[in-house]
C-alpha cells in the first residue's frame, strides 16, 4: 500500500492577494496538513503561480520547503516554463513509482492559451510509457479535464482533444485513474473501470464550495484505489 497527495492551482504570485485570496496562506494552511500525514509523494498537478514571475516561485519554493523531498511537480497553464524550471527542475519528474503502480504525467498546456491540447509528440510520448511500464497498474496526470465537468465550469477552457487523449488511454487496461486540476472543483466520473478524478484548488473554488482542499490516494497492491478529498476551512 502506498499513498500519493494531489494538490493543485496554487497560484502564488508575488503579493499574497491573488484572485481575491491570500493564497499564500492558504497554501500554508494545505501543507501544514500535509505535513501531519504519512504519504510516499506529493504531486503538484500545475498552476503553482498565477503569473510565473521567478520571485513568485521563490516564495512558493519557501512555503513548500518542509515537503521538498518528496515532491513532484507539472506546469499548468498560468506557469513560466522557464522560471519553473529555474527553480523547481528537480522535482520536474514525468514519470514516477509507487509500489506496484507507476504515475505518468503528460503535458497538455498550450502557450498563451488558457484551454488545454496534447501535441502529436505528448500523445506519441504517454503512448510509449504505457507500453513500456513495467509497473502492474497505471494512473494517467494531466492539468486539464479530459472530459465534460458537468457544472457551471467553462468547458472550452479544458483539453481540446479529448477523442486523440483516449484514443491512446483505452489502449491501456492497467490503467485505474487520470487526475487532474484547472477546473478548481473535486469531482468525480467513470469511463468504463477507469477513475476519473478532479483536485480541488488550494487557492479556491470555482463552484460553491468555500474550503480550499486536496485529494489523498492510497494505492493498494491488487490495483484497488481509494481516495479522499481533504478539506479545510
Amino acid at each position: 500500500m502506498n499513498t500519493l497527495i494531489q494538490i493543485s492551482d496554487c497560484h502564488i504570485d508575488d503579493n499574497p492577494k491573488s484572485m481575491g485570496v491570500d493564497t499564500h496562506s492558504n497554501l500554508k494552511k494545505v501543507i501544514n496538513k500535509i505535513n501531519t500525514l504519512d504519504f510516499e509523494k506529493l504531486l503538484i498537478s500545475g498552476d503553482l503561480a498565477h503569473n510565473g514571475t521567478l520571485n513568485s516561485y521563490q516564495l512558493l519554493k519557501e512555503i513548500l520547503m518542509p515537503l521538498q523531498d518528496n515532491l513532484i511537480i507539472m506546469p499548468g497553464n498560468h506557469d513560466n516554463a522557464k522560471n519553473l524550471n529555474l527553480l523547481f527542475s528537480q522535482n520536474l519528474i514525468s514519470n514516477f513509482s509507487l509500489g506496484n503502480w507507476e504515475i505518468i504525467t503528460t503535458n497538455s498546456v498550450q502557450q498563451s492559451k488558457t484551454s488545454g491540447y496534447l501535441t502529436k509528440n505528448a500523445l506519441s510520448t504517454l503512448d510509449a510509457s504505457l507500453k513500456n511500464t513495467e509497473a502492474k497498474y497505471n494512473i494517467v496526470v494531466l492539468h486539464h479535464p479530459p472530459v465534460p465537468m458537468q457544472s457551471n465550469w467553462d468547458d472550452a477552457l479544458s483539453l481540446k482533444n479529448c477523442d486523440e487523449f483516449f484514443s491512446v488511454i483505452d489502449k491501456y487496461p492497467k490503467i485505474k485513474a487520470i487526475l487532474w486540476g484547472h477546473a478548481h472543483q473535486e469531482k468525480e466520473f467513470k469511463r468504463g473501470k477507469i477513475r476519473l478524478i478532479s483536485c480541488p484548488s488550494t487557492a479556491l473554488q470555482f463552484d460553491s464550495e468555500k474550503r480550499i482542499g486536496f485529494n489523498r490516494y492510497t494505492l493498494y497492491d491488487n490495483g484497488n484505489l481509494k481516495y479522499d478529498t481533504q478539506w479545510l476551512e
